[in-house]
């Protein structure tokens, strides 16, 4: 029973250590930890900093806001209420951590996108990751959300590690990336910056581009909500770390393992790992750990 017992103990390591532990942080408000992007006009900011709209009105070209500190790992939340549930084809509101240097080989990524909503369709919601420029090497996957997730705000969470990356719904873990011998530097390393953004992709994000933005349904605005950035601040220039470790929290438990794996079951759409026509044989993260979910 005590072999059961550690078999057990190591599974819930495998896929995260950091679940639950979201609540023992305070949240950040925008003037502590936040500054504005571009799209001024398009930012309203309330509840003494606590609460921040984006939105897109007519051609404005959308808006976004960045943390004042880049960090080099660290725990990244924020409670999203997206547009409204009429009509979003084309809007994309996006969550995510980025060294904002698009050179080839030099942008590191880590990133939520939702991919807006036509009537009728599925809600969507993207997760990506690069590391050195590899967006030629895209690790996306694509999951329908068990919720709407304009009628109320939930939460959104990345766990960014020395080793590994956790992405969270709800304190539900979803997905899991290791950095592996093989994968090298495809692993998102640099000190990257706090980013959300809406902008408009009528190109490619609803249905691969065929439902585009319509600006009768104007303003498409996104509310951003109880942010926590618990992260490792980097000086970007010596690369010299100065925080606290963020590595404090407690396994898994079997029922969330359990979660973890019933929604990856129910709600994965896409994952570059099932993809052969792209990866063939698949890159080497797809063989370790519970990366690319089951095979379809």
């Amino acid at each position: 029973m005590h072999q059961i017992l550690l078999k057990l103990m190591l599974i819930c390591t495998l896929i995260s250590y950091c679940y639950g532990c979201l609540e023992n942080f305070t949240t950040t408000s925008f003037d502590e930890g936040l500054k504005k992007l571009y799209g001024e006009e398009n930012i309203v900011i309330e509840d003494d900093g606590n609460t921040v709209y984006l939105s897109i009105v007519n051609n404005t070209g959308g808006s976004g806001f960045i943390s004042q500190n880049v960090y080099q790992s660290g725990l990244f939340s924020a409670s999203i209420k997206l547009p409204s549930p009429n009509y979003t084809a084309g809007v994309v509101v996006a969550f995510y951590l980025s060294n904002n240097d698009k050179y080839e080989g030099h942008h590191d990524e880590i990133d939520f996108e939702f991919l807006g909503h036509a009537n009728g369709q599925d809600w969507v919601l993207q997760t990506n990751i690069y590391g050195n420029g590899s967006t030629s090497r895209g690790r996306e996957e694509r999951y329908t959300l068990w919720f709407d997730p304009s009628e109320k705000a939930h939460k959104y969470s990345i766990f960014w590690g020395e080793n590994r990356v956790i992405f969270y719904v709800d304190d539900v873990p979803i997905r899991e990336n290791y950095k592996v011998n093989g994968l090298g530097g495809d692993y998102p390393s640099k000190p990257m910056s706090l980013i959300a953004t809406i902008w408009d992709g009528s190109g490619w994000a609803t249905n691969g581009g065929r439902f585009k933005i319509n600006h009768e349904f104007d303003p498409f605005v996104a509310r951003f909500s109880d942010l926590l950035i618990r992260g490792c601040a980097s000086d970007p220039n010596q690369k010299v770390s100065n925080c606290d470790d963020v590595n404090v929290c407690g396994n898994i438990t079997l029922q969330n393992l359990r979660e973890y794996e019933e929604f990856r079951r129910q709600h994965l759409t896409y994952s570059y790992c099932h993809d052969k026509n792209r990866y063939n044989p698949p890159l080497p993260d797809c063989l370790v750990g519970p990366t690319g979910g089951r095979p379809s």
